[in-house]
């Protein structure tokens, strides 16, 4: 069957899994058990759950082959993720990570990993014409990618970054969470290592928290995640797992309803009268396009705007908007909005969000798959508080 898959459409359906063996289940069995019968001592397929378990291996499975990776590991969440990835690498070196990044990621180098770790990191505009390599050091091992970028829809060329990095044991990381695997396919441009975290487009709905790993060919590096990921323990529960395998089934229709809503409504609020900029990499008026036509499939359901008021006028819009909920996350089948300067981006040095251009009127939008003139009015009303 594996090798008969070669569409994405197909893959997220039938990867990872067949008819359940026993039964003829169409969908894999939840495997509950926390510890599984061993035929004589140290004789056995599945040990211990913390260590494996059936139903985790088939969403590994699936998560490797829709990402075109050869290893995949899944997590309780994202963060989890980046903790065993770092922690993977060792102690006492230099990670380049772009400059826009999710405020958590920020955080764990920042507050974790630089102080327990002893971790450099630089913050980079990877986005840009610039000689970034500067910034690599003897004791570099990590270029961490986040493409788009959160919250301002950043696009960084995979390709050009895996071409320019002369270091074989630089590992080459892509956030691939905003893009889904859907539309953007990182290993195939070049990285390494591609991280999830699996609440978002994968997960689709909301009720789940996990995280993913999925490496290339790096063996070496597989193994070490794999330890930390058993000795650690922050792994997914099997229901959650199920939950993923389930929702990931539906991938590739949500994605297409969001591209197409996302693009729609940043189209509309480009015009209004309201909204100062428009941060979408679908835009043709957008700096980072070229490089979002060459690299994705489509440009994501995540869009940020900066409004032509001020903070109060800002948290009205989001008290009062209908149909968008005032919420943390993306991803889900209905539409968020956040402010990431209060919210999302919060444990960002005020003077760091400044100077990436995350002011107290921007405000991002996870677009679900609504009827988009719903929308497009929700968002007309709410903008009548400036």
């Amino acid at each position: 069957m594996k090798n008969q898959i070669k569409k994405f459409n197909s893959k997220v359906i039938h990867s990872g899994h067949g008819a359940d063996i026993e039964t003829g289940a169409v969908m894999p069995p939840i495997h509950l058990s926390s510890t599984f019968k061993q035929s004589t001592p140290g004789q056995f397929k599945y040990e211990y759950s913390r260590t494996g378990n059936p139903t985790r291996s088939i969403l590994e499975l699936l998560l490797a082959e829709i990402e075109n990776g050869k290893y995949a590991y899944a997590f309780s969440s994202g963060m989890a993720a980046i903790s065993c990835l770092s922690d993977a690498l060792g102690h006492s070196y230099h990670i380049i990570c772009s400059d826009d990044v999710y405020g958590g990621t920020r955080r764990i180098f920042d507050k974790i990993k630089n102080t327990n770790q002893k971790i450099e990191i630089s913050y980079v505009d990877l986005s840009k014409e610039s000689n970034w390599q500067g910034h690599i050091k003897e004791n570099t091992k990590m270029i961490w990618v986040e493409t788009p970028s959160n919250p301002l829809l950043k696009i960084i060329d995979l390709e050009k970054i895996k071409i320019n990095i002369n270091n074989s044991e630089i590992i080459f990381v892509c956030d691939n969470t905003f893009a889904s695997p859907y539309n953007q396919q990182p290993i195939k441009l070049g990285a390494d290592v591609v991280i999830h975290s699996t609440t978002k487009y994968l997960g689709g709905h909301s009720d789940i928290i996990g995280g993913a790993l999925v490496i290339n060919d790096k063996l070496e590096l597989a193994e070490k995640i794999k330890y930390i990921q058993n000795a650690v323990g922050s792994v997914p529960s099997p229901f959650d797992c199920y939950l993923l395998i389930r929702s990931i089934k539906t991938l590739a229709v949500r994605m297409e309803r969001h591209n197409a809503n996302a693009i729609e409504i940043a189209n509309y609020l480009a015009k209004h009268t309201k909204v100062k900029k428009v941060y979408y990499p679908g835009l043709k008026s957008d700096p980072n396009y070229e490089t979002a036509k060459k690299q994705m499939n489509g440009y994501g359901g995540v869009l940020s705007i900066d409004l032509d008021g001020d903070i109060n006028s800002t948290k009205k819009i989001l008290e009062n908007i209908e149909i968008f909920t005032l919420a943390e996350s993306l991803g889900g089948v209905e539409s968020l909005i956040e402010h990431p300067a209060i919210m999302t981006h919060a444990s960002i040095d005020k003077k760091v969000r400044e100077e990436l251009g995350i002011s107290d009127t921007l405000v991002r939008l996870s677009i679900g798959i609504e009827d988009v003139d719903d929308l497009k009015k929700a968002l007309d009303n709410a903008l009548n508080y400036i």
